[in-house]
């Protein structure tokens, strides 16, 4: 029975309010410096419960010339989930809570994202570090800041797909691994369901809150009749604030970076081109130097001469390699998300410039 459960594939992630709260004030506090972090709880059948959350120690970079290097931050921020220290600190921190007796399963990790700026090469590495080696059925948690100033939280869960695991332990990504595997881009990545949840003497603490009592203003501006209600303008009446239509900030700058990830596409197809022009050049030459060693092993046959060696093209001719594919699988998974944020974000706009439409076009209001 066990076994059935722990086989079961996971459908949704379940966070305690706490976590939630904890996640949000670490990765808000260290933007636009990547926070990372563990997790801690249960598994539950089907669902992962999350019940506790811990950052990972900060380690400080000396500054050079005076300068603070925000990237060389940034990059030991997001390799902290992996590292050999951070695992032994995890370690004690879950023999610690054991010792109490609170939920100290390993879930899995937790990192910040600007703008979705998240599917990279640290994030593969550590989700495969954590499914393989300490737990397999453990998630990774992606706080976007950016997206979550504007007023909605952003909290999405991730696993890495069984082909990818299998392809990534391989570490083969050439052109022929990918068409036999029938690995693409979209598999690299699965998304679960994000639940929040609030135990049930928090929900009660909440619905016990007395509501706030009116101010005096407040009860003399409330209407004393019908007759008056009806001359106060309508509080829910339209306004025209929604239909501003500036560009938001954030459509702008995630098309600037979508427009990045698609410049970094071309340049790694323009490589991919480039080998395969030298791999077609080295081929010719192979096949042009085993049809003369032919004729010559057929010169020296007819003399009874002892044949050479038609296997010795594979000393003299070396064959290029085969750029990695794996960069090129995750810039795509990127553009991907990309493309997703910028059709969110141009969802109202488009709406808001259709309705004035006929202002905007000359002629179009006409007819």
């Amino acid at each position: 029975m066990a076994d059935t459960v722990k086989d079961a594939p996971l459908k949704a992630v379940q966070l305690e309010a706490l976590v939630v709260m904890k996640i949000i004030k670490h990765c808000s506090q260290t933007f636009p410096t990547t926070a990372t972090g563990f997790l801690v709880g249960m598994d539950k059948a089907a669902n992962l419960e999350v019940t506790n959350s811990f950052p990972f120690p900060t380690v400080e970079i000396p500054p050079s010339d005076g300068h603070h290097d925000n990237n060389a931050s940034s990059n030991l921020a997001a390799a902290a989930p992996r590292a050999k220290s951070n695992t032994g600190y995890q370690n004690e921190m879950i023999k610690k809570l054991r010792e109490v007796n609170v939920d100290a399963n390993n879930t899995g990790w937790y990192t910040s994202a600007n703008l979705g700026n998240f599917v990279n090469l640290n994030m593969i590495e550590n989700q495969y570090f954590y499914q393989k080696d300490l737990n397999e059925r453990t998630v990774a948690l992606v706080h976007d800041v950016s997206r979550s100033s504007q007023g909605s939280l952003s909290l999405r869960a991730f696993r890495l797909s069984p082909s990818f695991m299998s392809a990534y332990k391989e570490a083969k990504f050439t052109t022929e691994s990918l068409q036999k595997s029938n690995l693409r881009y979209q598999d690299i990545l699965l998304e679960l369901p994000v639940q929040i949840h609030n135990s049930h003497l928090l929900t009660s603490f909440l619905h016990s809150l007395p509501s706030p009592v009116p101010s005096a203003e407040a009860q003399e501006s409330q209407p004393p009749t019908l007759a008056s209600l009806a001359k106060t303008p309508n509080p829910l009446s339209p306004n025209f604030s929604s239909l501003n239509l500036s560009i938001d900030p954030f459509l702008t700058q995630t098309t600037d970076l979508l427009l990045e990830s698609i410049e970094t596409h071309h340049t790694e197809l323009n490589n991919y081109q480039y080998y395969q022009r030298q791999l077609a050049r080295e081929q010719t030459k192979i096949t042009a130097w085993q049809a003369k060693r032919k004729s010559e092993n057929a010169s020296r046959a007819l003399a009874k001469q002892t044949p050479l060696p038609e296997d010795e093209w594979q000393r003299l001719f070396k064959l290029p390699q085969e750029p990695g594919r794996l960069e090129t699988l995750l810039n795509s998974r990127q553009v991907e998300q990309y493309a997703r944020q910028v059709d969110g974000f141009a969802a109202g706009v488009t709406g808001k410039m259709f309705a004035v439409r006929g202002n905007l076009l000359p002629g179009a209001g006409e007819g």
